[in-house]
């Protein structure tokens, strides 16, 4: 990767501009030359580990023993030795050759099979709303079904394939110096295709160019033809008859229709037989407009990641006996946001942000939430197997360090490696800042005050809010901390004053009960697409992780108070009063423990001095959420209600704006954070959705409809944010 050959720097000082701290280094000859390496010891962190819980058989089965100790591969490197020849032409003519020894399955024929599915037997026969009753087939409903049929699919072409993937490889190898591939995370994908169940991918789209390269890696892997799902608004009827030949898969429109029609139903059931190999992927068209802005740009290098398959009929069997019983946010907050209650209800929450379709309408009520709740597990596995980038942790220290770049950079590497999570980058350090840097440079200024020296400065406006975004891609690796130091702001908002020297917060004790409380506070206020818990997590056991967390980092630690029985002391404990093992499955009382064993546990602020900054960095990792949800409730009494929800979320965007440049919170203002939390007040009952003339319309809650309630909601999530 080219990088700049400038002289190396090293930070030096600290400025301030309009308010906001800048990042200033300059030449350091004589110093040592540090290289970052993606790892630490050994190995490199194993990511994206399924469930054990669910999956505990594709758990054990489907990890490769030896992963740690493969490498990458580069996918589109073809040379002489990846074909059955050899010699000088061969090594001209490789892409080509390649391309014809690629496997591709023999096509069967769907029509039988699908006409022969039980769900399409049964919309014939009549076992389902809007069916056709008993007796023979009509020639009309199999002249439909293959309509359908022909709308959704059409069979393969092996030699479009391979001239396709011929092309691809050469577009590939022009656009980028290299696509690396882990081999591990594939001997997996391997494994689960040798067991001939149907292997389903799902894209979480890092990119535009997701839907280009996950069919030609797999491809070129082995695995077979990925059959990838489009959006047939985004594609002429001539793209769209050639992607089918290509083993694109449109969604029929009547897929969508209502319940009770009987298109929409006999449509739904020859989708549901026709997709078991299903991916997802974004349009070409948006890949052919970022290339105009990629054309004059460096090459760069690609990661693919693929999570650890795990077996769908596993878990369907496993995750039913996880479900405990739940309540909606407005059940668990309200009381307490408005001040009728201070306990914590001892139960989960049950938030579900899940797009209704015509597909999962159309399932039971279990099943729905059985997608749901998978659709949980397969975001929270590919966040955890995405690497962090460069530019993710550079965006974080300009946003909430901003002291000496080169050293914070490779301490918030190494910490971020020592929470078990990959990185994509590797080299030595100032060239990754100049690049990174180089990068970054619409969202920076970089100033040179005197030879050698280099000023740093984030750009006011829409460049903090990128920079916030970037930053984002840093928070599930420090999640749990960043959880718990807000709750520990929190719990100190009432007692001493946030501008308060650090010392005089330490001398607070902390009961452990206290600390669960502010949490389970908090974990509810967060959305759940942030927090990313699996729904077989209880709130209780993440409560202990994020103390262990807190304790594990050196932020609190143990205050053996008078009288009290130390806490390594387990030979005194009584085996009589209460059994020490317990049910596994039962996340509902036995995890908690009502708080018994926790009474006369205490916890102090460590007075270590790197504690100070470490404590406020984690805390404002989750600001732009927190900040951007007072505003939200600071706009109540000035928002236009009622209103669509794509109204108000225009309204309470402008809002943020218009703050961001009074205040200076650009970083708050970003429509998704104003979208999340127009869903978090609706959960909350703070905003009511009821039935309108064009659709649904949101109200204002009776509950919160004065000021004095309005500020009790801004209280509540300010007690939150380290200012």
């Amino acid at each position: 990767m080219n990088t700049m050959a400038e002289a190396r720097f090293q930070t030096q000082q600290r400025s301030s501009q309009d308010g906001r701290e800048t990042s200033l280094w300059s030449s350091g000859f004589g110093m040592k030359l540090e290289a970052v390496t993606p790892f630490l010891g050994k190995y490199r962190p194993f990511v994206g580990r399924c469930c054990q819980t669910c999956t505990p058989k594709s758990w054990e089965s489907l990890f490769h023993r030896s992963i740690m100790d493969l490498g990458f591969c580069n996918v589109i490197l073809v040379k002489e030795d990846n074909t059955r020849f050899r010699g000088w032409l061969v090594r001209r003519l490789c892409y080509f050759l390649w391309s014809l020894e690629q496997h591709i399955p023999p096509c069967q024929d769907a029509s039988q099979k699908i006409m022969e599915s039980t769900g399409v037997r049964n919309v014939i026969s009549g076992r389902a709303p809007g069916g056709a009753g008993e007796g023979p087939v009509p020639s009309h409903v199999k002249k439909e079904v293959q309509r359908i049929l022909g709308h959704i699919q059409a069979p393969p072409r092996p030699f479009l394939l391979r001239l396709f993937s011929w092309a691809l490889l050469r577009f590939l190898n022009c656009l980028f110096l290299n696509v690396q591939l882990y081999r591990g995370q594939m001997k997996m994908v391997h494994k689960a295709a040798q067991a001939g169940s149907p292997l389903v991918f799902l894209s979480t789209h890092k990119s535009v160019l997701d839907g280009i390269l996950l069919p030609f890696v797999l491809l070129s892997q082995g695995v077979g033809v990925l059959r990838v799902a489009w959006d047939p608004r985004t594609c002429s009827p001539t793209l769209r008859a050639l992607l089918k030949k290509l083993g694109g898969l449109f969604l029929p429109p009547e897929a969508n229709l209502s319940l009770d029609t009987p298109e929409g139903v006999l449509a739904r059931a020859v989708v549901h037989a026709a997709l078991a190999p299903l991916g997802l992927w974004t349009g070409l068209l948006a890949v052919l407009r970022s290339l105009r802005r990629w054309g004059c740009s460096r090459r760069v290098c690609v990661r693919v990641h693929l999570a650890q398959p795990f077996s769908l009929q596993e878990y369907t069997i496993n995750a039913r006996s996880c479900w405990g019983s739940r309540q909606t946010l407005e059940q668990l907050l309200q009381p307490i946001v408005l001040g009728q209650c201070t306990a914590v209800p001892d139960t989960e929450k049950e938030q579900e942000w899940t797009p209704v379709t015509g597909p999962l309408l159309a399932l039971r009520q279990e099943d729905q939430l059985l997608v749901r709740r998978l659709s949980w597990h397969v975001l929270n596995a590919s966040v955890a197997s995405s690497a962090v980038m460069s530019t993710a942790i550079m965006a974080t220290l300009l946003l909430f360090r901003h002291q000496k770049l080169l050293g914070e950079f490779s301490w918030l590497t190494e910490e971020t490696l020592l929470r078990g999570f990959d990185v994509g980058f590797s080299g030595q350090l100032r060239c990754l800042l100049q690049h990174t840097l180089s990068l970054l440079r619409p969202h920076v200024a970089l100033l040179r005050i005197q030879q050698g020296d280099l000023l740093v400065v984030p750009r006011p406006g829409p460049g903090l809010t990128s920079l916030a975004r970037l930053s984002a891609e840093l928070l599930p690796a420090f999640l749990s901390e960043a959880v718990g130091a807000c709750a520990v702001r929190g719990l100190l908002a009432g007692r001493v004053p946030p501008e308060g020297p650090w010392e005089l917060q330490g001398i607070e004790l902390l009961s452990q009960k206290e600390l669960y409380c502010q949490i389970l506070l908090l974990l509810h206020l967060l959305p759940q697409d942030l927090l990313l818990l699996q729904p077989c997590q209880s709130s209780y056991c993440y409560c202990q992780e994020v103390l262990d967390r807190l304790i594990q980092c050196g932020l609190l630690v143990a205050e053996e108070t008078p009288g009290s029985q130390p806490a390594c002391d387990t030979g005194r404990q009584r085996l009589s009063a209460k059994l020490l093992w317990k049910l596994s499955g039962d996340f509902t009382d036995s995890d908690s423990d009502d708080f018994e064993e926790a009474e006369g546990r205490y916890f102090r602020l460590s007075q270590q001095s790197r504690c100070p900054d470490f404590f406020l960095f984690l805390c404002r990792l989750l600001s732009p959420v927190l900040k951007a949800f007072a505003q939200a409730a600071a706009f109540l009494h000035r928002g236009q209600l009622p209103d669509t929800e794509s109204g108000y979320a225009e309204q309470l965007f402008q809002f943020l704006q218009a703050t961001a440049q009074e205040e200076g919170l650009f970083e708050c203002a970003d429509p998704n954070l104003a979208i999340s939390a127009i869903w978090t007040f609706r959960d909350l009952g703070v905003l009511q959705q009821m039935p309108g003339p064009t659709g649904p319309v949101l109200h204002l809650s009776q509950a919160f409809a004065s000021r004095e309630s309005q500020e009790k909601l801004g209280q509540f999530i300010r007690q939150f944010i380290c200012s």
